[in-house]
């Protein structure tokens, strides 16, 4: 056996080892073809975009992890696009990719061909976003509903009282609703008990800000004084944190994001922005890779719970996130080398 395969199974041993100890003892089994012995798996990427700066990190972290395991990894970008991305994956089953790993643009538009590529005998993995109606053969994320949760938590622990504004995710995007039921668990006790006020609730249509600012713009106008804001990602945050600006309230609002993008600690740091959320990516992006592998080889993966896609049950794997405010800066991100301490206090007076 060469020095290649070795590695491989060492990793599958001990990443069965260690999902093990986390699962509640179910097991999934990729019907995939099965992969020649003398052959590196070839993993097909399928990205929406790199607009957001984590998916930047996603791809390096995966594709270093999957290499180190003697895999060939193919990447695809869709740049916001879904017909994009439903004709990439297409190339990349075309290709004779063993796994297909999917970040999708649109969780009901790219279900048809996810599906077409398991009718293929190729092995799917949806990664931190779910494909719907697909039945993929794994979904590895983070625990979106906890994400919104922390965020929601955090806030409401420094404004238990006053006017809030929820600015989700898109719309296509089925972590956007997790994230929200997140929110929604700790804020509708306390709109119940009429501590909380939710001015309003925007649902954009994609990951881009034009329609977040121009949403916001106009109900920062209509002269509503406005205690919180929890936004879908950072990108939305530094959106909003712009329009307050503009018209002098930064500092008034608490805005919360996810990501832990650079920028988003800086304005931690800098006493613009309250929080965010920190997702250890290096991590999801080695059991990713790990997996994938697995999938090729036809091993079975042992997983910790099931999520239903809106018509099958499927193997989900979930990590914890972890909120980062001005007093954790130091413990969560820079301890981690996510960020270095002299990025995240560049604009800091010390």
């Amino acid at each position: 056996m060469s020095e290649m395969r070795l590695s491989v199974r060492r990793f599958v041993l001990v990443g069965v080892s260690i999902v093990c100890a986390l699962s509640l003892g179910l097991s999934a089994c990729s019907k995939s073809k099965r992969l020649a012995a003398d052959r590196s798996p070839m993993i097909g990427l399928a990205l929406d975009s790199l607009v957001v700066e984590r998916w930047r990190r996603d791809v390096d972290s995966f594709t270093k992890a999957a290499h180190d395991l003697g895999a060939e990894v193919v990447l695809r970008v869709a740049n916001q696009d879904a017909n994009t991305q439903i004709a990439q994956v297409r190339e990349l089953l075309n290709q004779g990719i063993d796994v297909l790993v999917i970040i999708p643009n649109d969780a009901e538009k790219l279900s048809d061909v996810c599906r077409e590529a398991k009718r293929k005998g190729v092995a799917v993995m949806s990664y931190d976003r779910l494909v719907h109606n697909a039945n993929v053969d794994l979904y590895i994320s983070f625990d979106n509903e906890k994400v919104g949760s922390l965020q929601a938590q955090a806030v409401t622990e420094a404004v238990p009282q006053g006017n809030y504004v929820v600015i989700n995710g898109a719309i296509t995007d089925n972590n956007a609703y997790m994230i929200n039921k997140g929110f929604h668990a700790v804020l509708d006790p306390l709109i119940a008990e009429g501590k909380v006020h939710l001015l309003e609730e925007i649902w954009p249509s994609d990951w881009m800000s034009e329609e977040v600012r121009t949403r916001f713009e106009a109900l920062v106008k209509s002269g509503q004084k406005i205690d919180a804001v929890l936004c879908g990602n950072d990108m939305f945050a530094e959106t909003v944190i712009s329009v307050l600006s503009e018209n002098r309230m930064v500092g008034k609002t608490k805005v919360t994001g996810q990501d832990a993008e650079l920028a988003a600690c800086q304005r931690i740091a800098e006493g613009s922005q309250f929080a965010t959320i920190y997702k250890p990516i290096d991590a999801l992006a080695l059991k990713a890779a790990g997996f994938a592998v697995m999938m090729a080889h036809g091993e079975k993966i042992r997983y910790d719970n099931k999520i239903d896609d809106g018509r099958y049950k499927v193997p989900y794997m979930a990590l914890d996130p972890i909120l980062v405010t001005a007093s954790t800066l130091d413990s969560t991100v820079i301890k981690d080398g996510f960020h270095t301490r002299e990025d995240v206090y560049r604009n800091v007076k010390r």
